[in-house]
């Protein structure tokens, strides 16, 4: 196809003398019935005869071309504008109704096979020189490149206002359905039609790392899956999230970034999935849950419970944990991560042994320490998950304030080098 910018030097039309332009001019309604009826024919998404509006753009757009070539012919001169401006809206029709330019190229290549035919077959009447004759089959199908030139330049500016159209009522839609409280469902559903999102009956909500997010790649997302990537924080909600391959396809598309996905809830409870997602990726980040790729809540539900109120755990175990204030800081971080391996291997002394990689007699040592510190408390079943949550909390709250280094750096993050939960948990 010729461009406009090589309009001005590629014109055959100007080769044919002039007055062919009169001698087609009665021709042409004739001319036009006939194309358009090798169209439909040939075509059938351009027969609709119940269709009249549709049936009058078809004409429109026939009658119009075949008029603008033989102004052209006549007149070289003469305005290519009003032609052009139709078939760029022929191209935006086709791409607001989601079809493909190829109906549209086929029926121009018939319309012009039609003209060509016609007008071979009229040339000895009309006294045409054989050269003049194919001047003008070469005029037809430059035209020809002209016309579907200008339709493809409207079809790509469609497809752009479509593409951004969409984007921004999907953008529209995640908001919606991260709104808190939850937004009317009908609206949700209205919105979700026009954005062209089918209603899943679940959905998970994801949280990304946002810090030096120009470093990553994008995530290459099915189109089901809602995004934002340029949100302060930003977010994905992944329909469906435990069908088959969604996992799969959430691990590979998220391998470049810190991410958190959160419990599969239903949509009005899109907003509960991001938060506790949300939870998961500040607790990655700090290194008090492993650095997966992406991490799922569902897998750490009792840490991130946990970790919901430190203030609350922590005050929770200055009294539960104060006998241990009578030893020393050393020694009491010992007899701490002892108790909490006690608490669950039921007081094994040899599995206790060897999760802390100790002798089972340095375990039996601590733990005859350790009653005489708590007494009975220390075999109490109904303090037993208070003594492990605040154990839990205690001890990583050591480790952070003993490896402040511990949070996720961005190049740690980037190369697969983030640091373990609770580094110093194998400390005996």
């Amino acid at each position: 196809m010729t461009t406009p910018g090589q309009r001005a030097t590629l014109q055959p039309w100007t080769g044919v003398p002039p007055e062919i332009a009169d001698l087609v001019r009665p021709y042409l309604g004739e001319l036009a019935d006939e194309m358009i009826e090798e169209i439909q024919r040939g075509v059938p998404e351009y027969a609709r005869p119940l269709d009249e509006e549709y049936v009058r753009m078809v004409r429109l757009a026939v009658e119009g071309a075949l008029s603008q070539f033989v102004e052209l012919i006549g007149d070289s001169g003469a305005s290519w504008e009003p032609v052009a401006a139709v078939y760029r809206e022929i191209g935006w029709a086709e791409a607001r109704e989601g079809r493909s330019l190829d109906a549209l190229q086929t029926a121009l290549r018939l319309g012009a096979r039609v003209a060509w035919r016609r007008l071979a077959a009229e040339a000895e009447k009309l006294n045409v020189s054989r050269r003049t004759l194919g001047r003008l089959a070469e005029a037809i199908f430059a035209f020809l490149d002209e016309i579907a030139a200008a339709a493809t330049q409207g079809y790509n500016k469609a497809r752009e206002q479509v593409a951004g159209e969409l984007e921004h009522r999907r953008r529209r839609l995640l908001e919606l359905l991260l709104a808190e409280p939850s937004a009317a469902s009908q609206a949700v559903i209205d919105l979700a039609r026009v954005a062209q999102w089918r209603m899943p009956q679940t959905v998970a909500a994801v949280a990304l790392y946002e810090r030096g997010q120009e470093r990553y790649s994008h995530p290459s997302l099915p189109p089901d899956v809602l995004a934002d990537l340029n949100r302060r924080e930003p977010c994905l909600v992944v329909p469906d999230p435990d069908g088959p391959g969604r996992h799969r396809m959430l691990d590979h598309a998220l391998r470049d970034w810190v991410a958190a996905v959160g419990p599969t809830v239903r949509v009005e409870d899109t907003a509960r999935s991001l938060r506790w997602a949300r939870e998961g990726l500040g607790l990655v980040r700090r290194g008090v849950l492993p650095a997966e790729r992406p991490l799922r809540c569902v897998d750490h539900m009792p840490t991130l419970v946990m970790f919901k109120d430190e203030e609350l755990i922590r005050i929770v175990g200055e009294r539960r944990l104060a006998p241990l204030e009578k030893v020393r800081p050393r020694h009491r971080e010992r007899l701490a991560r002892t108790l909490l391996a006690c608490l669950q291997s039921g007081f094994n002394a040899t599995e206790v042994a060897t999760r802390l990689h100790v002798h089972p007699q340095t375990v039996r040592y601590r733990l005859h320490q350790l009653e005489e510190l708590f007494g009975d408390e220390l075999y109490d079943p109904g303090i037993r998950l208070e003594f492990e949550m605040v154990l839990h909390v205690w001890l990583f709250q050591a480790d952070e304030q003993s490896t402040p280094a511990n949070v996720i750096s961005l190049e740690g993050s980037r190369q697969g080098e983030l640091p373990p939960p609770a580094a110093a948990a194998n400390r005996r």
